[in-house]
């Protein structure tokens, strides 16, 4: 039996006739082996008629939807569409449920290579799909039984003697409870299946009040609505509630209630058809709970933790304050890779004991969000600091699994309507910045949520994601700073800087978006357009000035370093630009290249063979390893700045300690550039100690480049 899958949401791998049948079966061995234990599972439970192969094969088209759903990441639709390819081919839903969430849960791993994250979005789907396609067809049976219940009652009163027996036959065989009674609320007649909802029998119904029946058990809604029908204020009402009958017994029912109007006003009654529907709100209520609730520790899941969440926040304002604690295991990566998943998955099912114990007085609702992540909602502010130190305080003790010591800590964001927006998403972002916060500074530990450290956060999260297009759009831009020579003045070379106009942000320095370039890895393409503009204008100033020799410093990061194809960049850049490769000095901070020196040094050496120049940038403010110093192929070392802002304190330190590193550096064959010079005083002094050439403000600010080339021009360049 082939199962109709609309032909935009078929697999890739399957083909797809004109009116959106599968044509071709699944050839997927971990399809094909997906599906006979799925086939396996709903034989053996005799849920399913037939063999495990006839059985296979029909499932086979369902399992590769469902493949193509874990690659895809399909929405919620998907649930839909499995349930009613398994309603099609007659299963069962109600009974195949519980057995179709177990083989997902346990063997959807031969489907394809998938993350938990969809798996458990894909199951929660089916759970639901499967749900509501059974209500719609319970539904929709009932209504054609409620239907025809109802025309055969209005056509025994038009031709009662011709439709008498039918009536009957279907009044007392039916399992629908059918009661008749007067527009005065008197029972004229009642079947066994009604009786039997209220727990009495048919001949103790006959000429009682409706409201003696009913009332002691009955829905208060119900009741309001049928003494408005008898008051003539409505003909029909449909509603579902739930009764308890004169034995006790507590039932779900689906009431249609009508009155019959015929010529003579005094000939109308009402009928009333109830059909129990306690198993299907039984079903219902389990596939919520399952889709609301995480199959490994029993918690409500992600879905009931929003949901719950967005609850406290309907309505124009939040009827009180509250907050939430959102937690993540520290380094619990670990474990599952160390000890195994299925020790990772004890072990978590052992920290959420631990935190029902620890939030249990807190009347919160405690939730694992996903992974080794957990969520505690807590009404009312006060509290949440103390949830977030019992939390912390619950894992302290170490888990014991297997014999074996398990230390576990966690990190804890903390955040509260009052000092965060009062909306999901924003709360949900504001702890997840919390705790990475708190992760940074440590670990095993809770941070309260900023408004203002979080705008930041939030900045430069929004600039890590607009620098690709930032560079495609022109944004970046670079201005240029001289390096002027201490003997004549001359400009010498020059540093190329750059800056971002940001649309929104105004201009921004380097120190506010390079070191996000790095953590977001954007580094190498942005140092790369850094390299090449700087490349390009530099042979302009060759181009037009050869005798000037202006060179151009090129800062390099740490991350470029690293990146397998600079060496090849860099050389390919100098080709396309034709600049000689001794105009080119690029620029290592002291740290990247002074401490592990082994990755670094093969790039260094292959550049430096091409005759591209090297200088240790901000020399004496980070790890200063002088050996390895004397083996880097660099040719100049530029002096931090600091070292010329004396105060009075240390004015005898760095009198000593600054012509130190310039004899350092020229006794190594370095020549010497010091930055920050902002005073004549300062510039002459570094001219007495021997120190080569300078930059700072007093010989330019970063400038354009046509105030680079007018400088250049000058008859007289001297800045000194």
């Amino acid at each position: 039996m082939a199962v109709a899958v609309s032909p935009d949401q078929a697999a890739p791998s399957s083909g797809v006739t004109a009116d959106g049948v599968t044509a071709d079966r699944a050839t997927d061995d971990g399809v094909t082996r997906f599906s006979t234990l799925w086939a396996q599972t709903l034989v053996d439970g005799g849920t399913v008629a037939g063999t495990v192969a006839e059985v296979t094969g029909e499932l086979e088209p369902i399992a590769l939807r469902l493949a193509g759903a874990l690659a895809e990441d399909a929405g919620t639709a998907i649930g839909h569409e499995i349930a009613t390819a398994l309603a099609d081919l007659g299963y069962p839903l109600t009974e195949i449920v519980a057995s179709t969430v177990t083989v997902l849960l346990g063997d959807a791993v031969l489907l394809t290579g998938h993350d938990t994250g969809r798996l458990r979005a894909l199951i929660g789907a089916v759970a639901e799909g499967l749900a509501k396609v059974a209500s719609e067809r319970t539904l929709a049976e009932q209504e054609e039984r409620q239907q025809a219940t109802l025309t055969a009652v209005r056509a025994s009163e038009v031709n009662r003697r011709t439709t008498e027996a039918r009536f009957l036959a279907l009044f007392e065989q039916t399992a629908a409870g059918i009661g008749i009674a007067t527009t005065s609320g008197y029972v004229i007649e009642g079947n066994a299946a009604w009786a039997a909802m209220l727990g009495c029998t048919p001949e103790e119904m006959r000429g009682r009040k409706v409201m003696d029946l009913v009332g002691p058990g009955g829905s208060p809604e119900v009741l309001t609505r049928y003494r408005e029908m008898l008051a003539g204020e409505c003909d029909q009402f449909r509603i579902e509630a739930t009764h308890r009958s004169l034995d006790g017994r507590t039932m779900d029912l689906d009431l249609s209630i009508s009155r019959v109007r015929g010529d003579d006003p005094a000939q109308d009654f009402v009928v009333g058809v109830a059909i129990d529907i306690t198993e299907r709100k039984k079903l219902q209520n389990r596939l919520w709970y399952e889709a609301r609730h995480d199959a490994l520790t029993g918690l409500p899941n992600r879905t009931l933790f929003l949901e719950r969440l967005a609850g406290l926040l309907a309505g124009p304002r939040p009827p009180v304050q509250f907050g939430l604690c959102y937690l993540d295991l520290d380094s619990f990566k670990s474990v599952n890779d160390g000890l195994g998943h299925e020790v990772g998955d004890r072990l978590l099912i052992r920290v959420a004991d631990r935190l029902r114990e620890a939030t249990a007085g807190s009347g919160g609702l405690l939730a694992r969000l996903g992974g080794d992540e957990f969520g505690v909602l807590v009404e009312g502010c006060a509290t949440l600091n103390q949830v977030a130190d019992q939390v912390l305080a619950s894992l302290v003790p170490p888990f014991v699994i297997d014999g074996r010591e398990l230390t576990v800590s966690a990190s804890v964001g903390v955040v509260d309507t009052v000092t965060a927006t009062p909306e999901a998403d924003a709360l949900m972002q504001a702890a997840d910045i919390s705790l990475y916060l708190a992760k940074s500074r440590g670990r095993g530990r809770w941070e309260r949520h900023d408004p203002r450290r979080n705008a930041l956060q939030v900045t430069r999260a929004t600039l890590a994601t607009e620098m690709s297009s930032a560079l495609a759009r022109g944004e970046f831009f670079l201005e240029y700073q001289p390096l002027v020579s201490l003997d004549d003045g001359r400009v010498r070379r020059v540093e190329a800087l750059v800056r971002w106009r940001h649309p929104r942000l105004g201009l921004l320095q380097p120190d506010e978006f390079i070191e996000i370039a790095e953590e977001s890895g954007h580094i190498v393409p942005l140092g790369g357009w850094v390299l090449r503009t700087a490349c390009q204008q530099a042979h302009e100033w060759h181009h037009r000035f050869p005798d000037a020799e202006v060179g151009v410093n090129v800062n390099v990061a740490v991350g470029q370093l690293y990146d397998p194809h600079l060496l090849d960049y860099v050389r390919d850049t100098l080709e396309e630009t034709d600049l000689p490769s001794r105009l080119l000095h690029l620029e290592l901070t002291e740290s990247a290249v002074l401490g592990d020196t082994h990755g670094p040094l093969t790039v260094l050496t292959g550049l430096a063979a091409t005759g591209v120049r090297f200088a240790i940038d901000d020399f004496g403010t980070g790890y200063s390893n002088l050996v390895r110093l004397g083996r880097l192929p660099a040719c100049e070392l530029k002096i931090a700045g600091s070292f010329l802002q004396r105060t009075p304190g240390d004015e005898p330190v760095n009198d000593k300690i600054l012509p130190a590193i310039i004899s350092l550096a020229h006794s190594l064959g370095l020549t010497v550039t010091a930055e920050g010079v902002e005073t004549r005083p300062q510039a002459e002094r570094l001219r007495l100690l021997g120190c080569d050439a300078a930059q700072g403000w007093f010989f330019g600010r970063p400038l354009p480049s046509d105030e680079i080339t007018r400088l250049i021009a000058e008859p007289s360049p001297s800045v000194f």
